[in-house]
């Protein structure tokens, strides 16, 4: 497994998009109006693919949050519930966020590292809704956004990465310090103001004005490269480190109480299985794809576990549902 593959988490590419004639959604008093423009897109998307169509308001919390965990919506796109619309591909990897900040919030993720697939993908169906509608634009500004930060060409590209040897080495300050000075940032799991739980870090572009979309690809990539190698090396360093006895002592421990204990909480879970993941990744445990971690973490998550068991579960019920199900799917991934 090279750097990149156990490092580089996912992929999305998100577009931001809005219509002209209509006020930006913080100003749309008219709930017609809202619902006039999540028809439009819902036509427009129909000959594309199999979107399902989620009205905010008329879905549950619980499912709202689910949609949340599995990075398909938006905190603000629930906050405005009001008026505000998904529409979700069959795949989940596709979704497009109707009357959040902007009209339309068009996202992409892919799993690993490929940017070109998630903005191809992206364009596409950008494409297509363009067809039906005429977008906000100006000559020289380029896309017209709810925030300036996202004029131009509208594009946010971002990469998940799982860095522990940096983080734990203490070298995150000075890297975040570095990619903001090539104009980009660092974000934590959920996206801005998020925390970089389990060792997860989200590397962004910041500038879209004055840019290409291919400008913005390419210094992305290139970034996330440099990282990724930067970690390889740390890793390296992690186990001939004074300290590399109890850093491997530790990765074998949360194994051993994620394969074995009755009761787990979310932040356990976290915690725990990003010392699983950084096990495998220096050789101590033998996760052959340390993505199925990922993907257990996310699935376990409070309203991914409600909609999974088909019913509202008390928090005991909960952490006991997730240590059950984590312990039986772990011992699988190892043989």
């Amino acid at each position: 497994m090279n750097s990149v593959e156990s490092t580089v988490v996912s992929t999305r590419v998100r577009l931001a998009r809005n219509i002209e004639g209509y006020p930006f959604p913080s100003h749309l008093k008219d709930e017609k109006q809202a619902k006039e423009i999540i028809r439009l897109v819902s036509s427009a998307l129909s000959r594309l693919d199999v979107f399902q169509l989620f009205y905010m308001d008329a879905i549950s919390e619980e499912e709202a949050l689910s949609l949340k965990e599995n990075h398909l919506i938006s905190p603000n796109l629930i906050k405005n519930r009001r008026c505000s619309a998904a529409l979700i591909n069959r795949e989940e990897s596709v979704s497009v966020m109707i009357n959040e900040e902007d009209h339309l919030r068009e996202q992409c993720i892919v799993k690993g590292l490929d940017l070109k697939l998630a903005y191809d993908t992206m364009s596409e169906i950008d494409n297509r809704i363009s067809r039906s509608m005429k977008f906000a634009y100006d000559e020289q500004l380029g896309f017209l956004t709810a925030c300036p930060t996202n004029l131009g060409t509208g594009l946010r590209a971002s990469v998940m990465l799982f860095l522990p040897a940096l983080t734990i080495r203490g070298l995150m300050p000075k890297v975040v310090r570095s990619i903001s000075r090539l104009g980009l940032t660092v974000r934590g799991v959920y996206g801005e103001g998020s925390e970089a739980e389990g060792y997860m870090y989200q590397i962004s572009n910041e500038v879209t004005l004055g840019v290409s979309e291919e400008e913005i690809l390419s210094q992305v990539d290139e970034v996330v490269n440099k990282v990724c190698r930067l970690e390889e090396n740390e890793r390296e360093a992690l186990k001939t480190c004074p300290q590399s006895l109890d850093i491997k002592d530790e990765c074998l421990r949360s194994f051993g109480i994620l394969t074995n204990c009755a009761k787990l909480s979310t932040g356990e879970l976290i915690k725990l299985a990003a010392c699983v993941k950084l096990g495998a990744c220096l050789g101590y445990i033998a996760v052959p794809d340390v993505s199925a971690v990922d993907e257990l973490v996310i699935k376990m998550r409070a309203s991914n576990i409600t909609r999974d068991a088909g019913r509202v579960l008390t928090p005991e019920e909960r952490d006991a549902y997730r240590a059950v199900y984590v312990s039986e799917h772990l011992k699988k991934m190892v043989g």
